[in-house]
């Protein structure tokens, strides 16, 4: 198994940045993709973006140019670096983990997440 906690949540001004932070534990060496998703509440969860273990990336067109996601497989954490932040990006974030060796926008691949660390933006 592989346990996620996520960190670094908070409540910002637009124009603000937020890093947000996943420790994973447990079984890591099993995963292949790593990813960032949120849910704004009424709306279904989207991808934010994702990460392979060759350090391959991809961006919800949404946050291209203003997110950056990256890894630090030493220390075993994700991260999401969040740039001029918008009102729109208010969510929950979630961190997710795959394995085998697929790394697409389909959330079902991910066998494994965390909680989840509330993102506010005000205008």
């Amino acid at each position: 198994q592989v346990q996620l906690v996520e960190s670094g949540g908070g409540s910002v001004q637009a124009g603000g940045s937020l890093r947000l932070s996943c420790a994973a534990s447990g079984y890591t060496y099993s995963i292949y993709c790593m990813g960032w998703f949120r849910q704004a509440p009424g709306k279904e969860r989207e991808g934010v973006a994702r990460i392979s273990s060759y350090d391959t990336t991809n961006y919800a067109d949404s946050v291209k140019g203003r997110f950056t996601i990256s890894q630090d497989n030493a220390k075993n954490t994700l991260y999401l670096q969040m740039n001029s932040l918008k009102p729109e990006d208010t969510a929950m974030y979630y961190c997710a983990a795959a394995r085998g060796h697929v790394c697409s926008r389909d959330q079902a691949v991910f066998g494994f997440w965390g909680q989840g660390t509330q993102v506010t933006v005000s205008s």
